[in-house]
């Protein structure tokens, strides 16, 4: 018996570096629920370039939920995120820009008066898995799922992302200096690893410095909680 992997090796996807993540360890006792606005604020003062840079993104900080019944607080004018020694604060950027997002580690940010030192960073490969989740899409203020869905489905085919599945899920408003921004969370199934990685680089729609728009891998599409 005879048989060689090399074609499959010769055709196995390799993820580009041209966009990764970088997840910085925290010191920090607890943080505002909504905490979009100000922690972007926050970044874009230490880091001067943040704001303008293309394929720039902010991962707004969440806490795992664990299994004794403990989730995540809904109401942000009385709540709080209370952050743990495993909670990362993570950036989606383009790969020229390592260097100076590592200048990061050892600040204190003032988050609405919440102190927090960002510590030691690592750098994490984008994902080729074919399901994608995103917290927060924008949406249009009182946009039912279809209508979502509908405006999804023409942003992705702009983007030549082809479109098998995609799952809306829980509604959110942020509290913007601008006013507020709605939002829904998004899931995508059935990428290719082209196409996956593809998605996670570009973002859908606005708000990529505020937390919006940004996907994470999912292992299947079984319906999220979104947190």
């Amino acid at each position: 018996m005879f048989w060689s992997d090399d074609t499959d090796k010769k055709n196995e996807f390799v993820v580009p570096d041209d966009v990764v993540d970088i997840a910085y360890k925290l010191e920090c006792r607890m943080l505002p629920l909504d905490h979009a606005q100000a922690l972007s604020n926050a970044i874009a003062e230490a880091l001067p370039w943040f704001y303008d840079e293309d394929k720039v993104g902010l991962h707004l900080i969440h806490v795992a939920e664990s299994g004794n019944g403990w989730y995540r607080p809904e109401d942000p004018e009385h709540e709080v995120l209370c952050l743990s020694r495993r909670t990362r604060m993570t950036l989606r950027i383009p790969r020229h820009r390592i260097e100076d997002a590592q200048s990061l580690t050892h600040q204190t940010l003032d988050i609405d008066g919440n102190q927090m030192k960002v510590g030691e960073a690592t750098i994490k490969p984008l994902s080729s898995l074919p399901t994608l989740f995103a917290r927060y899409v924008v949406a249009e203020p009182n946009q039912d799922e279809h209508a979502f869905l509908r405006d999804m489905v023409a942003a992705l085919q702009a983007m030549e992302i082809p479109v098998s599945k995609l799952m809306a899920g829980k509604e959110h408003v942020f509290a913007m200096q601008d006013g507020p921004v709605y939002t829904r969370s998004l899931m995508v199934a059935d990428l290719g690893p082209e196409h996956a990685v593809k998605l996670q680089q570009e973002g859908i729609g606005p708000g990529r410095k505020h937390g919006c728009g940004l996907f994470v891998p999912q292992k299947g599409i079984t319906p999220v909680r979104s947190d």
